[in-house]
């Protein structure tokens, strides 16, 4: 046996690859000693990741800018107009269990065609769609495609990227939220000015089908994870060691001995920031707006969160490359922790016609930056605590159950504000203040920051 993991690893995560029916001498990937990829290979896997993400928020969002024209079209009340973002958002956990598995079993190339295909070819449908029904079970569809293209295309993103720049890696691939979410808006807009009311929305969802061709770039441009080739070639050649080889289904080997510590955690982590940040960023517009700001005012407010979102989820990633994955984490969301303290004791200010002398002018941006550099942190840390048999499905369910969560925001909000006596602000602040579950959780998880992968590994902590 030997030592897979480097310095800089928490003292309750060792990777130690397992010598069995296959050591070294015959077959040195079994120990991680994998081919290295080319320039071109890391650039097209990174490629496929950054677009991938982008059209996930893209597909989720641009129905959102449609929903007017689609409700008035079809006839949909604003319940159900609800009811179909829940259930895209639904589907998506379903996708992440079953892409995730599909991505370990039968690989991530293989897997992430077919999420790019399912929700790519669903988002085509629904331009289609003629009732609510019809609808509603196409956007569903597109959900659970889309659960999976983060998980899968993530996992496969670290497996090829350099270990030491993994955390920075995964935040370049995270800001493409932010341009998927921008291009939803500008097609959207230019879609139902450009055409009649009842063709606009469609033409719109129809450029949701953009997934297909990048489902085309992947199968002609973009290498499988060596890592995963060289585990499934030991796994039907039947030379897995003998714990593997009797291991059960993924999504239930994740709850199982030291990974149930890790996929606890995980889900932790990610539940509280993603119920705290739908908490805000739905409300805070609107928030804004009460409190007497213009429209100019709140965009300006808005773009300048955007700005510094993506400067912190870069930063993010920098910095937890350099110093670890838990401060990476820990730091980041205890600035959204302060904001959130911030909304409470100034949140109600007013609005006075200067924008600068606002103070939620700079507590929102404030807040961003501690979102993006939370956030930058899921892809690398998730994908670092599993071995490779694992780590798909670990990351795919963990992200998308912690999405699912956080899709009771908007309904939890409206409910404690009114139990509070009617102010939407109590509402956000006390939704913002669940990141608190994410800072808990980033004290559970182990360091990992660095950690090289092997196509054997195991995890044991020492005592």
């Amino acid at each position: 046996m030997r030592k897979a993991d480097e310095a800089g690893i928490s003292a309750d995560l060792e990777a130690v690859a397992l010598s069995s029916a296959h050591d070294a001498r015959q077959d040195p990937a079994s120990l991680g000693g994998v081919r290295p990829y080319t320039t071109g290979e890391r650039a097209s896997v990174a490629f496929s990741a950054v677009l991938g993400y982008g059209l996930d928020f893209y597909n989720i969002l641009i129905v959102s800018f449609l929903m007017s024209a689609i409700r008035h079209a079809l006839g949909i009340s604003l319940v159900q107009a609800g009811v179909i973002t829940t259930v895209t958002l639904a589907g998506s956990v379903v996708g992440g269990v079953l892409f995730g598995w599909l991505g370990d079993r039968i690989g991530r190339k293989t897997a992430l065609m077919l999420t790019l295909g399912v929700f790519g070819g669903a988002a085509i449908l629904s331009a289609f769609s003629w009732s609510f029904g019809s609808l509603l079970v196409l956007r569903a569809i597109a959900g659970i495609g889309l659960g999976g293209e983060w998980g899968v295309g993530m996992v496969l993103f670290n497996e090829v990227w350099s270990a030491r720049r993994r955390g920075l890696g995964s935040g370049v691939v995270m800001v493409a939220s932010g341009a998927g979410i921008s291009a939803a808006s500008a097609v959207a807009v230019w879609a139902l000015g450009a055409f009649s009311a009842q063709w606009g929305w469609r033409i719109a969802l129809l450029s949701g089908g953009t997934p297909v061709l990048l489902m085309v770039y992947v199968r002609f441009f973009m290498p499988e994870s060596r890592l995963w080739e060289a585990y499934d070639g030991l796994r039907r050649r039947g030379e897995l060691p003998v714990e593997k080889a009797r291991a059960s289904v993924s999504f239930i080997e994740i709850f199982k001995d030291e990974s149930r510590r890790y996929t606890v955690a995980g889900l932790i982590l990610v539940s509280g920031f993603m119920l705290s940040f739908y908490a805000v960023i739905v409300f805070m517009p609107e928030l804004m707006k009460n409190l007497g700001a213009p429209l100019g005012a709140v965009r300006s407010a808005t773009l300048l969160w955007g700005l510094t979102h993506s400067i912190g989820t870069l930063l993010g990633g920098w910095f937890s490359d350099h110093v670890g994955r838990r401060p990476g984490v820990l730091l980041p969301a205890s600035v959204e922790l302060l904001a959130v303290v911030g909304f409470y004791f100034f949140g109600a200010d007013r609005f006075t016609g200067a924008i600068t002398a606002w103070p939620l002018f700079w507590l929102y941006p404030l807040w961003g930056i501690g979102v993006g550099g939370t956030v930058a942190m899921f892809g690398c840390w998730l994908s670092e605590l599993y071995p490779v048999e694992l780590r798909s499905t670990a990351a795919s369910i963990i992200y998308m159950a912690g999405r699912g969560v956080g899709s009771l925001g908007p309904y939890l909000v409206p409910l404690l504000a009114s139990y509070l006596g009617g102010r939407v602000l109590d509402g956000i602040v006390i939704g913002g203040l669940v990141i608190l579950l994410t800072i808990i959780a980033g004290l559970i998880l182990p360091e990992t920051a660095g950690r090289s992968f092997a196509v054997i590994e195991t995890k044991a902590r020492r005592i």
